[in-house]
């Protein structure tokens, strides 16, 4: 007996010690028992802690610990058998990676992954274990697994070296991607059976993973690419996150005999028409496209955001294709001359960037939507993909569609100057023609986009936005996105219930897209506290617009408010792809000056204030920073938002206060946000600054205020 546990049978052990069968005698239950030699007490807590942070069905549970065992969950399965058929390594590779990216999530870097610690279970599931080599949110520890200290005497871990990644066999700090390389080695064994990087010995093996190239992989091209590029040697060259890993795998088309599901993506039309103010119909015709491609099954299109990053840059077709991970590239030129137009597209091969498909198009403009479908038609014969019926939709006339484009246009550079006049052509739109429901919705989105700024008070706009949808599902019931406009809202009203039903609908539809996914994220699950669901809508949105900034920046937002340091370096890969994004810029300013960094935080806050225009939160940042530094202009800054009651004033003080750590005056200014319906008050003021303000005593009755679970 140990404590309550009566042993059963040894399934284990080695220099480490020794792992039991035992039967938990208060309820009956078969569990495992792992007990540790003195010498390896580290390491004990070190697992520990971290199984103890993870609860996932691929991962082994924790049940209970004494002063040296754990007491975990009891697996009957075997070790990953290798090599096994494309399908069937594909199913247990996604369930490695989503294992791995539930710890990673919380900050809990495996270093040990091998077949070994891998269990697959009579029903085909896998099991991870063994974290006692894992990292928390820490440099690599000094014990942790070097070239010099991660062999025993006894060789009992010589098979960890096999499995390590170059820079945990040089003995330097590893992060996440370490572990992706890890993931690379063992599926590149589940394919083949073999392991790509040999040797006689130990430093043998190891000088192999520093140096070597793998071998040629037998696989399907799909499999091997990720194999390929999980298995890079610098790790800036590999996936960023398993959620990324296992998106890939997710692509993979076993029934197409193991190649990538097809993606497309569709960058912006080149405008011929030698008039610049044409420039909003090539980029609408080409997102257009793009949306009835939407439409084709089995066919993964890039959302708008991404696929337009690349505008006006003269790159190789291939390496946009990487960048965006798709199979195929569309580009094509518009030409608009009076109610004329041509339009020539070319699809390509990103594999090696031929052309495989190009046609010429020269129409009336009223045919603008035939020459979107016959695209679309013969894109999907091309591919050998079975175009879907298309359910009748209303053609707008062409000065409609026009205007539409044109609001899209100004919508879409989300710069607050340019707001009114999207709002001012997308009302155009729906004068000239009444019946074309996208119109009522892109302006009811465009609405709550306007509250996010301040621009228009939350109350005025949630009125409006409730009639334009109501009047998009009024000529068109299936118009799912006007349900989502309906949930945002809820959202205004924190009216949670109503925003869940709606946003419910919303994502019934066959074609989910990334801005109602972001939103959902960001504005319901995270305001009540399911964050580990707002990150997963937050990854399907990024499967498809994997460069969209807003959708990238959710993640590091949940880590900076947890505190965990992984944030930090998140945030600086972000502004590596969007150096003039401000908003990560504020959030890591809080994060820094909240740690005493002060001097890191004023410099991000002030580059910050200078690219956010006024911004009110941003003030309020950096006025607190300058304050506590002791310097002057921070009392001149905090003036611009005057007594606090113009639209979103409250918010610069309520920042002010929480970066000084003022917490009974920022709740006093946190319920002046509240009165106004701020977008900010739910989830991004009380995470803002850490864990600070919603441990306090002020968060409950602020949270009730909105009628959010305390």
């Amino acid at each position: 007996m140990i404590g309550s546990y009566q042993l059963v049978a040894p399934l284990g052990a080695g220099g480490m010690g020794e792992v039991w069968k035992a039967r938990d005698t208060r309820v009956d239950r078969v569990v495992a028992i792992k007990r540790l030699k003195p010498e390896h007490a580290a390491r004990f807590q070190r697992e520990a802690r971290a199984i103890a942070a993870l609860n996932h069905p691929n991962i082994c549970q924790l049940y209970d610990l004494g002063n040296d065992y754990l007491v975990m969950e009891f697996v009957e399965g075997a070790p990953l058998a290798c090599p096994q058929p494309a399908e069937g390594a594909l199913r247990l590779a996604g369930q490695i990676a989503e294992a791995l990216e539930e710890a990673h999530g919380k900050g809990v870097v495996h270093r040990d992954l091998k077949p070994g610690n891998i269990l697959v279970t009579s029903k085909g599931s896998v099991k991870l274990l063994d974290f006692g080599l894992a990292q928390m949110e820490s440099p690599m520890e000094p014990d942790g697994p070097t070239m010099s200290g991660g062999l025993t005497q006894d060789g009992h871990v010589v098979g960890t070296f096999a499995y390590m990644s170059p820079e945990q066999a040089q003995g330097l700090p590893v992060d996440a991607r370490s572990d992706v390389f890890s993931f690379g080695l063992v599926l590149y064994e589940l394919i083949s059976g073999g392991r790509p990087f040999r040797g006689n010995t130990a430093f043998a093996t190891l000088t192999s993973i520093v140096k070597d190239d793998p071998p040629p992989l037998s696989a399907a091209p799909a499999l091997e690419r990720i194999v390929r590029r999980c298995l890079a040697k610098r790790p800036a060259d590999r996936f960023s996150s398993m959620t990324d890993v296992r998106a890939a795998l997710l692509q993979v088309d076993v029934a197409a005999g193991g190649e990538t599901q097809r993606s497309i993506a569709v960058l912006p039309f080149v405008n011929m028409s030698g008039d610049a103010e044409q420039e909003y119909f090539s980029d609408g015709l080409a997102e257009e496209t793009l949306n009835a491609l939407v439409r084709v099954p089995g066919l993964k299109v890039i959302a708008r955001t991404s696929a337009f990053a690349f505008k006006g840059q003269n790159m190789d077709i291939r390496r946009i294709a990487n960048a965006l991970n798709v199979t195929h590239v569309l580009e094509g030129s518009v030409r608009k001359a009076g109610n004329r137009v041509r339009v020539t597209a070319q699809l390509i091969a990103a594999s090696d960037g031929t052309h495989l498909w190009s046609e010429r198009y020269d129409r009336e403009l009223a045919d603008v939507f035939g020459i979107q479908d016959e695209i679309s038609q013969a894109i999907a014969e091309e591919l050998k993909i079975k175009l879907s019926p298309v359910r009748g939709r209303h053609q707008p006339n062409p000065a409609a569609y026009e205007a539409y484009l044109k609001g899209r246009h100004y919508y879409q550079l989300w710069n607050p100057s340019t707001q009114s006049q999207a709002e001012a052509f997308f009302r155009e739109a729906i004068a000239l023609d009444p019946r074309y429901a996208p119109a009522y919705v892109d302006l009811g989105f465009a609405y709550f986009s306007f509250v996010t700024e301040n621009l228009v008070a939350p109350r005025d706009a949630a009125q409006k936005m409730r009639t334009l949808a109501e009047q998009a599902l009024a000529i068109d019931p299936h118009e799912n996105d006007a349900h989502a406009v309906l949930a945002l809202v809820a959202v205004l009203d924190y009216d949670w219930q109503t925003a869940g039903r709606e946003f419910q609908i919303a994502l019934t539809s066959p074609h989910v897209s990334p801005l109602v996914r972001g939103g959902y994220a960001a504005f319901y699950l995270a305001s009540l506290g399911r964050e580990s669901e707002a990150l997963e809508q937050n990854a399907l949105g990024l499967r498809e617009d994997p460069l969209n900034p807003v959708l990238r920046l959710f993640p590091c937002e949940v880590l900076l408010a947890h505190e965990d340091p992984a944030g930090e370096t998140e945030v600086l890969k972000l502004l590596e792809l969007h150096s003039n994004f401000w908003i990560p810029m504020a959030w890591l300013a809080a994060y820094l000056a909240l740690h005493g960094r002060l001097h890191e935080a004023r410099a991000l806050a002030e580059r910050a204030h200078t690219l956010a225009q006024g911004n009110f939160g941003v003030i309020g940042d950096l006025a607190g920073i300058l304050s506590l530094l002791g310097e002057a202009g921070g009392e001149s800054l905090l003036a611009r938002a005057g007594s606090g009651d113009a639209l979103g004033a409250p918010v610069a003080l309520f920042s002010y206060h929480m970066i000084r750590g003022e917490l009974a005056e920022a709740a006093r200014w946190m319920e002046k946000a509240i009165e106004q319906r701020d977008t900010r008050a739910p989830w991004i003021l009380p995470n803002l600054s850490g864990k600070a303000f919603r441990a306090s005593p002020y968060w409950p009755p602020l949270a009730q205020k909105m009628n959010l679970p305390v």
